[in-house]
């Protein structure tokens, strides 16, 4: 496999991945941000086709540059199939797998920080037949968890993620966390300025990852709320199409 993580602090600070099979000269690009030149820079120098520009959930922070590099490469351009998006994508649901050659990318449906949020559980066949990676979004991050009420209700948007967490807890511990956002982020609260963690660390010094009970997670995501990124519905508004950026 190759792999590539590029952390971002201009304009947001954010977390971006292309990842593929080298043998079969496939890749796909997670979480892209608008200015799309390094994606198609380390595509040239590794011999990369893009074949998939795929969003873990509609931004809030900033505008996604999924659609310019599907538009740019011949890519598909693939969210959750829930994403009231108005433009044609690959829609994808729990379970579904996209191929990138040896590599498998299996989707989780990991709603709470934004109800169409999905996870990436990526496993290389070269190495093993078991997952290596998660590629968690603004769900699981290394700290922390991604905050609930950027699209939809916070308390509703908290029981969500108490169910998504469940689901990410059920993954091995050796499995790594490759987020989409650290420290100093406006999308959590204690994040970590390391940008990747495993299910296993998390799972022991994570203290939002660590409650067990539903109602006391929801009282704790409910504490200390950051302010909301600028302008945060006009930018999911020109992430869906739905105004023009």
């Amino acid at each position: 496999m190759i792999f590539r993580q590029l952390l971002h602090t201009q304009p947001v600070v954010a977390a971006s991945y292309i990842f593929g099979c080298g043998s079969k000269h496939v890749a796909a690009v997670c979480d892209p941000l608008e200015q799309i030149e390094p994606y198609l820079r380390i595509s040239n120098e590794t011999g990369m086709q893009i074949r998939y520009a795929i969003d873990t959930h509609v931004h809030a922070d900033h505008i996604s540059g999924g659609r310019k590099l599907a538009e740019a490469t011949g890519a598909e351009y693939v969210l959750h199939k829930s994403a009231n998006a108005q433009f044609p994508f690959h829609g994808v649901s729990e379970n579904d797998e996209l191929e990138l050659g040896n590599v498998r990318i299996r989707v989780l449906y990991t709603p709470g920080h934004t109800p169409e949020h999905i996870a990436l559980v990526v496993t290389d066949t070269t190495r093993g037949p078991e997952p290596w990676f998660v590629l968690s979004g603004h769900t699981l991050m290394v700290g922390d968890l991604g905050r609930t009420e950027l699209a939809s209700n916070a308390e509703e948007g908290a029981r969500a993620l108490f169910e998504t967490i469940q689901k990410l807890k059920r993954l091995p511990d050796h499995i790594e966390v490759l987020p989409g956002a650290f420290s100093g982020s406006v999308c959590g609260r204690s994040l970590s300025g390391k940008p990747m963690s495993t299910i296993g660390f998390e799972r022991r010094f994570n203290k939002a990852f660590q409650i067990d009970d539903r109602d006391e997670f929801v009282r704790y995501m409910l504490q200390d709320i950051p302010t909301p990124p600028t302008n945060a519905a006009a930018i999911r508004a020109i992430n869906l199409g739905s105004r023009e950026g």
